[in-house]
């Protein structure tokens, strides 16, 4: 018995909003919502489910009867296929309304959080061109568009050197010039497949887990440094040596070329060992005189002129005298910490990952500062009543949690103190809604600011101030 095709047809569809990860938002003729991958708040289109649920459907813009007066223009030859920049094909101004919407919806209704006034969202100057750190990785099979398929041409050459298919581990999509890092991003990148190309170094084969090349990391300051690293799969000195000595002849400007041979499934490079072929082992970001030493391994908001309105924001808030000391939990490399550090009597930093805790002590004994603290750990483990004893009561406490938000015990902990304020930076406004509905009885929202990290993509960043009720 053939298999019924639950799938449907919705024809002119008008798309009223945009929500999470990125997707447009419409309602079915049954009342169910429909997130659409590939629309516009504004469009009028027929959509094709592809999955249904209880309450919502997902699917795809087929066939456009009204486009959006929001729309521009995408810039990238790869949008629609590339996954990285959803929101190219909407104008600015709109992704930034779009974005503070999501958050003061997230506080709102999942959080039941009553706001003051919300600080309209801080734009980024630059909407392209952005970002410090962009990860690149190499196929020998790489993904054919439908033009290509359909042309029927044999394609003897399938090397790749660029993205993800969203959703699709194994597919790699060949990158021509990406916009979201500045030269010479591209230029090393396009490099970097041609000599390879040309001189039959293997680009890596994902699902036979076999070739030489893995993965091309770049990684900018706003100093003019430069980091490429290369990830071989193989150990093959000569073969490694002829790529790296032509890079560094190409680009005698990197500050920093490393590699990495690593042969295990994955292909993070956390677990191995970094080795630096020329130049220094790490690069040097800077803000308001202080210098950061970021190396392969190393945590740096990938913004870096959001990143200093970010910090400035989270300063202001923290509204430091001088005789405060400041927790900053979640500290990373203790960019936060060092930042604020002028304007309180002593910060104490805590972070999960010792690399990370290595860098912040050597950034703050090469920046001068003397009255912060740094101390690793599981943070729900290390940030208990005994460490509060040893470290003092905090009057002030910056959190800046990963995606997941604040685990419940530290949330807990926190309450158990009761600082007087709370700076609380989230990358994720849904787990911080959350986080915030635990310290509602305790602490009332006096100010939010969200900040645009992320132009041309559905992600925001956002701080929230909390006094003490």
């Amino acid at each position: 018995m053939a298999r019924r095709n639950k799938n449907k047809l919705f024809t002119e569809v008008e798309v009223t909003d945009a929500g999470a990860k990125g997707k447009a938002i419409a309602k079915s003729p049954d009342g169910r919502v429909i997130f659409i991958d590939n629309a516009v708040p504004g469009d009028v289109a027929d959509v094709q489910t592809t999955q249904k649920r209880k309450s919502y459907y997902k699917g795809t813009a087929v066939e456009f009867h009204k486009l959006s007066a929001k729309r521009t223009e995408p810039v990238c030859q790869h949008f629609g296929t590339c996954g990285g920049c959803k929101w190219q094909n909407m104008e600015y101004k709109y992704q930034l309304e779009y974005k503070q919407n999501e958050v003061v919806n997230n506080l709102q209704r999942l959080g039941k959080i009553e706001l003051p006034d919300v600080t309209p969202i801080l734009g980024s100057e630059e909407i392209y061109y952005y970002r410090n750190k962009m990860e690149f990785s190499f196929s020998d099979s790489r993904w054919l568009t439908q033009k290509e398929i359909q042309s029927g041409e044999n394609i003897e050459n399938r090397n790749a050197l660029g993205f993800h298919i969203p959703g699709m581990w194994d597919k790699i999509l060949d990158i021509k010039k990406c916009h979201l890092q500045a030269d010479p991003s591209n230029d090393i990148r396009n490099f970097v497949k041609r000599f390879a190309t040309e001189n039959g170094l293997p680009f890596y084969n994902t699902r036979k887990q076999e070739g030489l090349l893995r993965t091309l990391m770049i990684r900018t300051t706003s100093i003019g440094e430069i980091m490429v690293l290369v990830q071989f799969f193989e150990d093959h000195k000569e073969k490694r040596e002829l790529l790296l000595n032509a890079i560094e002849n190409q680009f005698p400007q990197i500050t920093s070329l490393q590699y990495v041979v690593n042969n295990k499934a994955n292909d993070t490079i956390y677990d191995q060992d970094v080795i630096c072929f020329k130049g220094r082992d790490h690069i040097f970001e800077e803000m308001e005189g202080l210098k950061f030493k970021i190396n392969a391994k190393s945590f740096y908001q990938t913004n870096s002129e959001q990143a200093y309105n970010l910090y400035k924001i989270t300063r202001d808030y923290a509204d430091l005298k001088g005789d405060e000391l400041v927790y900053d939990l979640y500290t990373g490399t203790g960019t936060i910490a060092q930042f604020v550090a002028k304007n309180a009597k002593k910060v104490v930093g805590v972070e999960a990952v010792p690399e990370a805790i290595k860098d912040a002590k050597e950034n703050a004994e090469r920046n001068g500062i003397d009255n912060v603290e740094f101390y690793v750990g599981d943070m729900r483990k290390v940030f208990t009543e005994s460490f509060i004893i040893e470290h003092g009561h905090p009057d002030v406490i910056i959190t800046d949690p990963p995606r997941d938000g604040m685990h419940k015990d530290v949330v807990a902990q926190i309450i158990g103190i009761l600082p007087k304020r709370i700076v609380y930076v989230s990358c994720n406004s849904a787990t911080q809604a959350r986080d915030l509905a635990l310290l509602d009885e305790y602490y009332k929202v006096t100010k939010v600011q969200a900040v645009d990290m992320f132009p041309q993509t559905h992600h925001v960043e956002n701080v929230v101030c909390l006094e003490k009720r």
